[in-house]
């Protein structure tokens, strides 16, 4: 199986399914001698792991990182960092009723049908839990970051139909830790977690939105032409488990604005070159502005659901299954330090190609 890496200097390759004895990682093009807080590591699967709240999959994981390699005395020594998260409250027997049945819109079908041969523990490697190395990786990026003055942040913005309407630059994001949706709401919120709540003991899922925002950004971002910065963060986060859509700056709204309403025009504020306003999402050309990058990634329903539903199983008879086990009934809430963590992993790695370039 290929595709288990990401970055093109900056890379990470994950290995690992939900039910085996541990997922980990190799992050490659480190660079060396950073100082890496392990414990704001540590924060980070904090915010992503299982069990946190009453609104999420009930399967408790520590998720403590373990760091074999590339760290010393605190520093990064430029070589490979490997990590483990070790895998501790499994409960395979959970998914003996499924091992021969594809779940309605799991990966368990293409899975089997590609390559002859799956695990049916908890979806094994097309497991969300796969995820947890991600926020590892990008917990180092961010720190990276921050020393550059880079801020990536992001918040849930909707709950199934309940939505946030405030522009991001209207609600306090210091907010977003405050409630278990991490909605920067405080009255919206409570309104999310009913809502989950009362979807939850249906059987049932919701979706969502997450709005993440890139503070500070250098200029220059982007190797266009196929390597362009909306297009590998695009691809950064579809590949984030039930991500339906992924829109920049104005996204869809644009198509109904003439060129007029939505072209940024050019200013200069303090010998600094602006833009009037931020359509473009921060991104022109594939390259960034300086301006704020933001963006939408948009969460489909949980697919794991109690409720019965019609599938086929691996002998090709039509069945019904009702699916048993501990599992989220809405993930975006959980997912908010994924998508900050692929945000961060993709624009250090072009942090570090535009600074190769620059020393050319």
């Amino acid at each position: 199986m290929a595709g288990n890496t990401i970055g093109n200097i900056f890379k990470l390759t994950t290995f690992g399914e939900s039910h085996g004895p541990a997922i980990g990682g190799v992050i490659d093009g480190c660079p060396a001698n950073i100082t890496i807080d392990v414990d704001l590591i540590q924060r980070e699967l904090d915010r992503r792991k299982p069990g946190q709240s009453n609104i999420s999959t009930e399967r408790k994981e520590e998720d403590q990182v373990e760091i074999l390699s590339g760290i010393f005395e605190g520093k990064t020594l430029g070589t490979p960092i490997g990590f483990i998260i070790r895998n501790k409250d499994q409960r395979s027997k959970d998914y003996g009723d499924i091992k021969d049945v594809y779940r309605p819109s799991h990966a368990d079908y293409v899975y089997q049908e590609k390559y002859g041969i799956r695990d049916y523990r908890g979806g094994g490697r097309s497991s969300a839990r796969e995820t947890a190395c991600r926020v590892v990786a990008g917990a180092i990026a961010k720190q990276i970051l921050t020393v550059k003055g880079i801020k990536i942040t992001a918040f849930v913005s909707q709950i199934g139909d309940l939505e946030l309407t405030d522009d991001y630059l209207d609600v306090d994001l210091s907010k977003i830790e405050d409630n278990v949706v991490r909605c920067p709401s405080a009255e919206l919120a409570e309104e999310m977690i009913a809502l989950i709540s009362k979807v939850k003991e249906e059987g049932d899922s919701l979706g969502g939105m997450i709005h993440c925002v890139v503070g500070n950004p250098v200029i220059g971002l982007g190797e266009p032409v196929f390597d362009r910065l909306n297009a590998d963060l695009a691809k950064a986060m579809f590949s984030i488990n039930t991500v339906k859509g992924f829109e920049l700056g104005s996204g869809f709204r644009s198509v109904s604005m003439r060129g007029s309403e939505h072209n940024d025009e050019f200013l200069v504020e303090n010998g600094e070159v602006h833009t009037k306003t931020n359509y473009s999402g921060g991104i022109q050309g594939g390259i960034s502005n300086g301006q704020h990058i933001y963006f939408n990634v948009g969460f489909k329903p949980v697919a794991t659901i109690s409720k019965a539903q019609n599938t086929v199983n691996v002998e090709g008879k039509s069945i019904q299954i009702n699916v048993e086990g501990r599992h989220d009934a809405c993930v975006v809430p959980r997912a908010v330090p994924i998508v900050e963590a692929m945000t961060a992993i993709t624009i250090l790695d072009h942090l570090l190609r535009l600074q190769t370039v620059q020393l050319k």
